[in-house]
């Protein structure tokens, strides 16, 4: 059985019964504990289920995990920008992470460090970070939007204001040569700006589909950001332009 036809059958079971041990899906599948540990894991990383001790259980049942309908789109890719973005940070390093999908993953990344600073609008990186040993959590305060699960709004730039960090990780809408950064929704765009002006390096992580692509609010230039951080399909001119617009290009 190939790992997608496992991960169809452990997410339908899990939908089924709600919560599992690995053993109960090992003797449910006829697969091996080991196996089931290893596909366990990497639904987690991909935010389809949230593990739990000795097993695995459905988001429906978790106030704070269910995300937006963005983080099952481009999952493999996000997955490999998430791993990469994270590998940029380092203990002792103190973080903006926005609420979009592609930061999300980073977070199984980030759990292997012993020192680490987080200050976040998104309530899933609460949740999937919250009993991580090492790393610290500053949720930042505002206006609650229930779809996007992220706090907004006037109050939450002023207590972004409050904080400079050596590093933030934020996603966008599009980002293009000509419009440089934009974004679908204003009050996100005006989180992103804080994140930019409170940080000495800013990350923008982006799948290639967003490149060259442009919404409706604009936000900030290609110079507003240091790295660019998204997949291997990004290649020929539209990379070295990029480039030369001083961004350091990260696949």
């Amino acid at each position: 059985m190939s790992f997608q036809e496992r991960k169809k059958k452990i997410l339908m079971i899990l939908d089924e019964f709600e919560a599992l041990s690995v053993m109960e899906i090992s003797r449910k599948l006829s697969i091996s504990p080991a196996t089931v540990r290893r596909d366990l894991q990497d639904l987690s990383e991909e935010g389809l289920l949230q593990r739990t001790h000795g097993g695995a259980m459905k988001l429906d049942n978790l106030p704070f995990v269910a995300f937006h309908k963005k983080q099952t789109a481009n999952t493999e890719s996000k997955q490999e920008i998430g791993k990469l973005a994270a590998a940029q940070v380092v203990d002792g390093d103190t973080i903006f992470m926005d609420c979009g999908s592609t930061v999300f993953a980073m977070c199984a990344h980030l759990k292997k460090l012993n020192k680490l600073k987080v200050i976040t609008n998104s309530l899933p990186i609460v949740a999937e970070l919250i009993d991580t040993p090492g790393i610290g959590i500053n949720l930042i305060g505002g206006e609650l939007d229930k779809e996007r699960r992220a706090v907004h709004g006037d109050m939450a730039v002023q207590h972004i204001d409050t904080y400079h960090v050596s590093k933030a990780f934020v996603g966008v809408d599009g980002i293009s040569l000509q419009n440089g950064l934009t974004a679908h929704s204003e009050k996100e765009a005006q989180i992103t700006k804080a994140f930019l002006k409170n940080a000495e390096q800013v990350y923008l992580l982006a799948d290639s589909s967003k490149i060259g692509k442009d919404a409706y609010v604009k936000f900030g230039t290609l110079k507003s950001i240091h790295f660019l951080i998204t997949d291997a399909q990004l290649t020929g001119p539209l990379k070295k332009k990029i480039e030369q617009e001083g961004v350091r290009v990260l696949q």
